[in-house]
């Protein structure tokens, strides 16, 4: 069984952006030979060592609040940091997901999705999509269920504004376990491919 490494990149402004990331390095974690780094990647805390961690992850999965329609602005600042790796292709080919956490149901979520996926294809990485229908959108249906926000592109979360970390919502927790499964299962095939070493992990 070959190993690989998923690298969490993201970004929190109140804590609950972190507890998706958790939840998301819980899930990746479960798909055995997977090695997971979280790393918080505001510039003002991120180190020479994390980055050297970044490169050296089979997949990176980028995370951050949605404010004002976009991601925050310490995402930002660490995109635009990431443009040396950018001129030397250091991310070329790896596996990339995203997910993100804002108060309102919609609250513009779609376009930090995009904005991470663009990234990762101004990267030239394999964007991976989140894999699951919609759910809680029959008169039969729940807010438990598995993307209950209707999100294709990514993980998509919401959490009440006035609660704390906390209350992030259980279904968007699974929801970001689900994500980290999947992108680690798919980073599994894809070393697999590119290596022809067997791995049970694959499926």
């Amino acid at each position: 069984m070959s190993s690989i490494t998923v690298g969490i990149a993201y970004t929190s402004g109140y804590g609950h952006t972190r507890e998706l990331a958790n939840a998301v390095a819980e899930g990746a974690a479960s798909v055995p030979g997977t090695r997971v780094e979280t790393i918080d990647v505001d510039v003002a805390a991120i180190t020479d060592d994390d980055w050297r961690t970044l490169d050296r992850c089979d997949a990176i999965i980028f995370g951050s609040p949605t404010y004002m329609g976009s991601a925050s602005g310490a995402f930002h600042a660490f995109a635009e940091a990431t443009s040396g790796r950018w001129t030397t292709r250091a991310w070329q080919d790896k596996i990339a997901a995203g997910f993100t956490n804002s108060g309102s149901m919609s609250g513009d979520k779609l376009h930090t999705l995009q904005y991470f996926s663009m990234l990762a294809a101004q990267h030239g990485m394999h964007w991976i999509s989140l894999g699951l229908l919609p759910g809680w959108n029959t008169t039969t249906a729940s807010e438990h269920d598995h993307n209950r926000l209707g999100f294709y592109l990514g993980a998509g979360a919401q959490t009440w504004n006035d609660q704390g970390p906390e209350a992030v919502h259980a279904a968007d927790l699974a929801t970001a376990r689900h994500l980290g499964r999947r992108v680690a299962t798919h980073t599994s095939r894809f070393t697999l491919d590119r290596t022809g070493i067997p791995d049970t992990a694959a499926g």
